[in-house]
């Protein structure tokens, strides 16, 4: 296991803007407070979402399209530096009106509505390659 000790006394919440993309709405914040590094979690709806699954055996991702509005009925990611840009690396479990729950790593979704609470790191998280994983990874 690799660790580090953090800290960090900047905070955050924010609206996302209705009809916008879900991950760039983050990386937005990122961009204009000058933020490399954040754990965040939201909640909210979109109108539909892109998702990722790993496949650990063929070391790829595989994406899944929904078309239909969903509650976010959880949002957990981080912030981090990915070939000089900021990323966010953002989980969700979205929820269809059935309440069939969906989950993965989110690449897109368009905002109905989102809340977000982020909280900054002074130390940035920087992803590099990692072989094992064929993942970016933090160092």
């Amino acid at each position: 296991m690799d660790y580090r000790e953090v800290s960090g006394d900047r905070e955050f919440v924010a609206r996302l803007g209705h009809g916008a993309d879900w991950r760039a709405e983050i990386e937005s914040l990122a961009d204009d407070e000058g933020i490399d590094a954040a754990w965040f979690v939201g909640m909210g709806a979109v109108q539909d979402a892109d998702v990722w699954f790993y496949d650990q055996d063929d070391q790829e991702y595989h994406e899944v399209s929904f078309d239909e509005p969903m509650e976010v009925a959880a949002c957990v990611g981080n912030v981090s530096l990915l070939d000089g840009e900021r990323f966010a690396h953002t989980h969700v479990v979205l929820s269809r009106e059935s309440g069939q729950a969906l989950a993965g790593h989110l690449d897109a979704a368009t905002v109905f509505a989102g809340e977000l609470y982020v909280r900054t790191f002074d130390e940035p998280l920087v992803r590099e390659h990692d072989e094992p994983t064929d993942l970016d990874l933090w160092l």
